[in-house]
């Protein structure tokens, strides 16, 4: 289920839900079941993206990255889409649950447009490698986790939590999450362009090595930026700064990207992306601790 990853998907929830708390009374069930709903969407995607490259044969034997059960033998592919199957159903009970508790009703304007919205995850989840033509080899990854990753968890976060976008300045720390979840996915693809270069369109393949670095660090540059004006364009507070706290871990990773090549790429995801969880959780308690 790559557990690992999980962080990264919590991170925008998180951003999203602390900055609600610190404007609005956030209802806890809400909270729980939002989270909950994100965890399995983001398994979801786990799992059938290593069906998806095994079924195209893009899990080699000379690929860098860890190796799953499937490439292992560990599970057959039957198995997989029975897991697969299993997973969607906790989605749709849990984002149902969620929407339930929110809204007081699936037939309202809001509850309808967040069922949609789920719909769209879901096949998000599942198309980034599978399906006859999916959008994970076409290059189109980095738009659709910077769209489902940032603004979506971010700002509907919010909106689940409050029922309303207050100002439209809320895409700042959205964009800022968006940048860092591409930005893993950038140094993963990054990692495997030896093996990708076979089946796959990337990113990181169209730019070559020395670009894709640069991208990377264009993407921790900016995310930082949007969250900083954010910040500066809200009630002025050194306690909305308190994400800052978590640079030097940026730093460590950007060093590791441009000085390691192939599989000793692997320890710079994890610390990305639990330096974008760090830097989220820090960012919304810091709009909670001002107001106290």
């Amino acid at each position: 289920m790559r557990l690992r990853t999980l962080p990264l998907s919590l991170a925008g929830i998180v951003l999203g839900v602390l900055l609600a708390f610190a404007d609005y009374h956030v209802r806890p069930w809400t909270v729980v079941l939002l989270a909950l709903t994100t965890v399995f969407l983001q398994i979801l995607s786990n799992l059938s993206n290593e069906l998806g490259d095994t079924l195209h044969g893009v899990d080699a034997e000379d690929r860098q990255g860890i190796r799953y059960s499937l490439q292992d033998g560990d599970m057959t592919v039957p198995q997989m889409k029975l897991l697969i199957g299993i997973v969607v159903a906790l989605c749709c009970l849990s984002g149902l649950a969620m929407i339930r508790v929110s809204f007081g009703s699936f037939f309202s304007m809001q509850a309808i447009a967040f069922i949609l919205l789920g719909a769209g995850a879901i096949w998000a989840a599942m198309h980034y490698t599978l399906g006859s033509n999916p959008y994970g080899y076409r290059g189109l990854g980095d738009l659709f986790v910077f769209l489902f990753f940032g603004i979506a968890t971010v700002c509907g976060g919010y909106y689940i939590c409050t029922h309303e976008i207050p100002s439209w300045i809320l895409l700042l720390p959205a964009g800022a999450v968006g940048c860092f979840s591409v930005a893993v996915l950038n140094v993963n693809n990054i990692r495997d362009m030896k093996s990708d270069a076979r089946t796959r369109v990337t990113t990181a393949l169209r730019l070559g090595a020395k670009k894709a670095r640069i991208y990377q660090t264009v993407l921790i540059a900016l995310g930082w930026a949007l969250m900083i004006a954010y910040s500066c364009l809200r009630i002025f507070s050194c306690w909305h700064f308190l994400f800052v706290l978590t640079l030097p871990l940026y730093v460590l990773h950007l060093r590791g990207v441009w000085t390691r090549e192939d599989r000793a790429l692997d320890p710079m995801l994890p610390l990305l992306v639990i330096s974008t969880f760090l830097f989220c959780l820090l960012g919304g308690l810091g709009f909670v601790v001002y107001l106290f």
